[in-house]
């Protein structure tokens, strides 16, 4: 139930829904790819398929979302917000001497539609791998499906300003940027004339400072304000000091929530001074689940963020994690065994950050203490 004194975010880490995701949808693009690894993304399919059994492609819109789609609905929220990283394009300049490069056809974001999806972060390591043309038709694609983006623009001022989302008579306020940690290509930030993303240096008091003007210049009374970032490696659950010294004054400088990603897996979350801070909120979509290596992270298994904020305040009033297994390409629902497992794993991490993790009232998702 909504809590009517509070307005309710859902959040997801990475949504990855271009390359192996694309080619199982009914508008899929071309399956080309330049990896060392990989020249088709139907071979991502194909290990999904070895792993867990047969996909009858195409699926419909909604497939990937799978069991997800009913338990976001049940939670009624307010605005709902993921970190988008694929490209939405049919163009084929790749970025050169990239390893990876993520793409989803136009044709599909009905996917992202069918999730009632509000808002997306844009300020990753994705987002520009086919292209400058590539983010253009990206953000002309969200612009016209009607969400809402942050981190990416055809300038400086675009990619930092916030995308702004009404919440009744107030407004939420979504700002998102990159850091080099998680491997934004530092030709990727964007400046005066360029396109590109919002891509931080230093994790040091100037950086909060020019975050904190941002805030100012676009906040109004009321508004709610959420930092989307992007940083850090792929694996591990160290938060290292800097990191959490530079969400702490985010905070200081307005922030209510901090939103982090990038690690493939989710991360520790703590409690600063009333409002949340999520260091990494992991991969909700992709296809990676052929993919062996760091098995004792599960990376299989997955997480939503389910976030009430006083209305007045923006203080944090009640974080609720809802824990889902990839399987085929598909959000399930996690089982018993996996959810003592994300619970153990998540609750000795939030611990080392002073806060903790209890089972919600259905003993089906973990509700954060602090």
């Amino acid at each position: 139930m909504q809590n009517p004194t509070c307005w309710r975010l859902l959040l997801a880490g990475d949504v990855m829904t271009g390359r192996g995701i694309d080619q199982i949808l009914p508008g899929a693009g071309d399956a080309q790819i330049y990896e060392s690894y990989m020249h088709s993304a139907r071979g991502y399919v194909t290990l999904a398929e070895e792993r867990n059994g047969p996909i009858s492609v195409p699926v419909s819109v909604d497939y990937p979302w799978g069991e997800a789609l009913a338990l976001m609905a049940a939670r009624n929220a307010h605005c709902r917000i993921v970190n988008l990283e694929t490209a939405v394009t049919r163009c084929d300049d790749f970025w050169r001497g990239k390893s990876i490069n993520y793409r989803m056809h136009p044709d599909n974001m009905p996917t992202l539609s069918a999730a009632h999806i509000d808002l997306c972060s844009l300020a990753n390591n994705h987002v520009l791998d086919w292209g400058y043309g590539g983010l253009a038709e990206t953000l002309q694609v969200l612009r016209r499906a009607g969400i809402g983006t942050a981190g990416a623009g055809e300038t400086l001022a675009a990619a930092a300003a916030p995308a702004v989302f009404p919440l009744g008579g107030q407004r939420l306020l979504l700002f998102a940027c990159g850091h080099p940690s998680s491997g934004v290509p530092e030709r990727w930030a964007a400046n005066g004339d360029r396109a590109g993303v919002y891509l931080i240096g230093e994790l040091s008091t100037q950086t909060v400072a020019e975050i904190a003007r941002r805030i100012e210049d676009s906040r109004q009374p009321g508004d709610i304000v959420v930092i989307s970032i992007h940083w850090g490696g792929n694996w591990g659950y160290r938060i290292p000091h800097e990191r959490r010294r530079f969400a702490h004054w985010l905070i200081d400088a307005g922030a209510d929530l901090v939103f982090g990603h990038s690690s493939h897996h989710p991360q520790g979350a703590e409690v600063y001074r009333e409002r949340a801070i999520l260091y990494g909120c992991g991969d909700l979509i992709n296809d990676y689940e052929g993919i062996g290596g760091y098995e004792e992270y599960q990376a299989q298994l997955r997480l939503l963020y389910c976030v009430d904020l006083d209305r007045d305040s923006g203080a944090l009033r009640r974080l609720e994690m809802i824990p889902f297994e990839m399987r085929r390409l598909r959000l399930h629902k996690a089982g018993s065994h996996d959810r003592d497992w994300l619970r153990k794993t998540l609750g000795r991490e939030c611990r080392r950050l002073g806060a903790g993790l209890r089972l919600s009232e259905d003993g089906e998702s973990f509700l954060l203490q602090w």
